[in-house]
Formats: C-alpha cells, structure tokens, sequence
C-alpha cells in the first residue's frame, strides 16, 4: 500500500463525529464516491473498540474491492494496529501527531511496507518541513485551514492559540515539502476549489462527510469538485 499511498480524498472518522450513525456505512459511502484514504480516530473509544471499527471498516473497503487502493489507517494507537494485525485485519499503517510516539517506532514495528504519516508542526511550518528526516514518513498531514469543532487542539501554538494557514501559506509549505502534504481543518466544498490550486497532494475532512446529512452526496461533491480542479481522473 505504501507505494500505492493516495492521500487526495481523506477521510478522518470516528463514532463520535458521526451523529449516532455507524462509521463502517459512512465510511462505504466515501469510498464509493472516491475518498483514497480512511483514518479511524477516536479519543473516546476503548482499544477493542478500536480494533472492531478497524475490522467493520476494512470489511466494507474489502466489499467494494479497494483493500488494494484505498488505505486504512489508525490514528495514534500503534497498539491497536498491532493488535488488529495480529487478528489478520488489513490495516496499512498509522498517523501520528507530535506528541505521539515517535515515527521511527512506528516504522520499526510496521515494517517497510507501512504507510506512517504526520501531523507537521503548526510554528515555523516551512522550516519544519524542510529540516525532518522524512525516511520513516509518507506524508505530512498540516492544518487547520479553518478552526474546528472535531479538534479543538488542532494548530495550537505553545500560548495555546490555534493558528490557522491561508492558502499562500499552504502553497509554500506544498512547494518546500520533500513528501506528499494533505490539509484539513474545517474543510469544505467551497474550500476546495481554491486549496487545489495551492498544490498540495490531497484534503481531509470529517464532519464534512461524516456529520452530513447525506454523506454520500457530500463526499461525492468533495471528490467531483477536487478532481475537477486538480485535473485528476476518476479512481
């Protein structure tokens, strides 16, 4: 999966952002309306229940046939990827914030063929990019474009204050990063004409899609409105 990574259309959920609804049909509706890549990330749910969504979640990529185009992946818990693992789920890698155990320890207990990303970080973004050793690392996940509700610690600085990055701000970081960079932050459907522009490899949304109403239409529209201005072709 690694070499097959595509981040363009990404999708972040849990069952807390999913207005009572399962996260496996939410998650079946992305991905038949394009969405490339799925993170299960829940700060509220217990390691098995972890493991379960990751299983109920591979089981529907598998039922549409994209266990080989569409990466599953686990926020934080290397534990619960190892573990899911070891009960024969398919899940392709891990992401993992600054405060998260270490990149290096991840590659080490995943393996070369694994997909690690990770939060950059929010000061001196630019630098940062350029300055990490990135051969443990797939990609840079960056953001907030816009505050958000599903992650009020998102973009925080050490004052505590959420800095948010305007699209120039993005469209350096896209042309200074040695490895792929997917955006998020309270994005949505109006954002994504002017964020393809910026260069950056990919978006990702969650209450977006997962908080919809209809989360197919909504992702449907995500992906339509990306590949339409990045000139990127159906999956």
């Amino acid at each position: 999966m690694r070499s097959k990574l595509d981040i363009s259309a990404y999708l972040v959920i849990g069952p807390e952002n999913t207005v009572g609804r399962s996260v496996a049909d939410i998650v079946s509706q992305a991905i038949n309306q394009g969405f490339t890549c799925v993170q299960i990330r829940s700060k509220t749910a217990s390691a098995r229940e972890l493991i379960e969504l990751t299983r109920q979640v591979a089981e529907v990529i598998a039922i549409a046939e994209k266990s080989h185009s569409v990466a599953l992946l686990v926020d934080d818990r290397l534990d619960v990827v190892l573990a899911a693992r070891h009960q024969g789920i398919k899940v392709d890698g891990i992401h993992v914030g600054q405060s998260d155990i270490p990149v290096e320890v991840c590659r080490h207990y995943l393996g070369p063929d694994a997909v690690v990303g990770l939060s950059a970080r929010t000061q001196a973004l630019v630098e940062y990019v350029q300055e990490t050793d990135v051969s443990d690392i797939d990609y840079f996940g960056a953001g907030p474009l816009h505050e958000t509700d599903t992650k009020p610690d998102c973009g925080l600085d050490s004052s505590g204050r959420v800095v948010t990055h305007s699209l120039d701000d993005l469209a350096t970081l896209a042309a200074s990063s040695p490895i792929p960079v997917v955006v998020g932050g309270g994005v949505k459907s109006a954002d994504i004409p002017a964020l393809a522009q910026t260069g950056v490899d990919g978006f990702f949304v969650v209450s977006a899609v997962a908080a919809a109403a209809n989360p197919s239409t909504a992702a449907k529209e995500l992906t339509t409105l990306w590949r339409s201005h990045t000139g990127r072709n159906a999956p």
